[in-house]
């Protein structure tokens, strides 16, 4: 392990793998991996100890063995004042969308407070008696993901205060591939912050180091890493337990269709809320699912299979078909490194787009937060090919690989 000294006001790293540039490593089937909380709490300690802390987390802030950090910390002897939560709440219960109101742990009697309320940045009056901000949150691995923005926030807040943010890093449950294309700056939004593309292949912790940089966020920043976890290491390939970020991202499989599918949310089509497969299926009372797997296989995609099936939403919270049965497509990964969910959904969006302009509709504001600006609409309804659209991605996918490089923290041998 190389060892980084912690410097006021700059990014540090703790216990940090070397990215380095060796010979791809066959992947065993359960990899021995420690999360940050469990490098913090053997290692880093100091980072921490005499201080009173500020915990931002939910109920994926847990140990290698599934134990809470709230747990671990406090029988650590760590000092914790106040706890923090992003969207979905402190327990990960919430509608997505939806205000949380502030709490009291019944376990501790500590207070929570709700980043994603009547507020988005801790206040002064949350932060009152707090010597350091500890960030521990699971990304999802898309750039939709909200958790990025709830720790900017937190950033920004802390900066000001001149409080030290740690980050307590955890894998990318999707591994190291980049796919989709770069956000427009002035698209930036809670649901596409920075300037990276819809599947970045980054931690939360490595997010976070952009971030500091592109938005010049005045913040003592540590990212307290994972140890012996690799790019290419899909989270269930890890002895880690799955424990899913939000209400409807409830398999690591739903996990590697977000990136792609979240953008029929800005249509009106369901992408499962409410079914058994939140995440692993489109679909609405119109659509011919018939004509666009037929349009589907004739693109050839690799990676993926797309099944004709039927659901019925119950109580979704995106208010789209409840208690309607709907036709639909269910995608099924068949290998993961081959797969590209953001080129699926843009064949998927143009395959409906031409063969039923008359039943798709757009949600034009939404669609293009998600979509990082016009372009992907504006191509689609034009009948642009989907093969046109993705080389259009390409070079700044190109340039971000090539940008993102010094904010990296883990191997990322075998991706490109």
């Amino acid at each position: 392990m190389h060892r980084f000294s912690v410097l006021l006001g700059v990014v540090g790293c703790v216990s940090c793998a070397s990215p380095g540039h060796g010979a791809v490593q066959a992947v065993s089937a359960q990899s021995q991996v420690r999360p940050g909380i469990d490098v913090l709490l053997t290692d880093s300690l100091q980072l921490v100890r005499n201080r009173t802390v500020g915990l931002v987390t939910n109920q994926t802030g847990v140990d290698a063995e599934g134990v809470s950090d709230i747990t671990r910390l406090r029988a650590a002897g760590i000092e914790l004042v106040a706890l923090f939560s992003p969207e979905h709440g402190f327990r990960g219960a919430a509608d997505p969308g939806a205000a949380v109101a502030s709490s009291k742990d019944s376990a501790t009697g500590l207070p929570i407070y709700s980043l994603y309320g009547r507020t988005s940045a801790p206040t002064d009056e949350m932060m009152r008696g707090i010597d350091v901000m500890i960030v521990d949150l699971q990304d999802a691995g898309a750039r939709y993901y909200t958790y990025l923005a709830t720790t900017v926030e937190v950033m920004r807040a802390a900066g000001r205060r001149g409080i030290p943010v740690i980050v307590l890093d955890r894998p990318n449950p999707i591994g190291g591939l980049v796919q989709g294309n770069v956000l427009d700056p002035a698209f930036s939004s809670p649901v596409g912050l920075i300037a990276v593309p819809m599947r970045h292949g980054m931690t939360l912790g490595e997010l976070a180091r952009v971030a500091r940089s592109d938005l010049a966020i005045s913040v003592s920043l540590t990212v307290v890493p994972v140890e012996g976890w690799r790019r290419m290491v899909f989270l269930d390939q890890t002895s880690l337990p799955f424990i899913p970020p939000s209400p409807n991202l409830r398999s690591v499989e739903s996990l590697f269709h977000y990136p792609g599918l979240c953008l029929f949310e800005g249509t009106n089509l369901s992408v499962g809320r409410g079914s058994e497969r939140p995440f692993e299926q489109i679909g609405a009372p119109w659509l011919d699912t018939a004509k666009v797997l037929a349009e589907m296989r004739r693109a050839g995609l690799p990676g993926v299979e797309l099944l004709s099936v039927r659901f019925t939403p119950v109580k979704p919270g995106d208010g789209k078909f409840p208690d309607t049965t709907l036709a639909g497509i269910q995608l099924r990964v068949t290998d993961r490194r081959r797969y590209d969910p953001t080129a699926t959904t843009v064949h998927l969006l143009a395959a409906i787009q031409r063969l039923q302009p008359d039943s798709l509709r757009w949600i034009t504001a939404h669609f293009d937060r998600l979509a990082g600006g016009t372009d992907l609409r504006v191509a689609v309804q034009a009948g642009m090919s989907p093969r046109d659209i993705l080389s259009r991605w390409k070079k700044g996918v190109d340039q971000f690989r090539t940008r993102r490089a010094r904010f990296l923290l883990y191997p990322s041998e075998g991706l490109d």
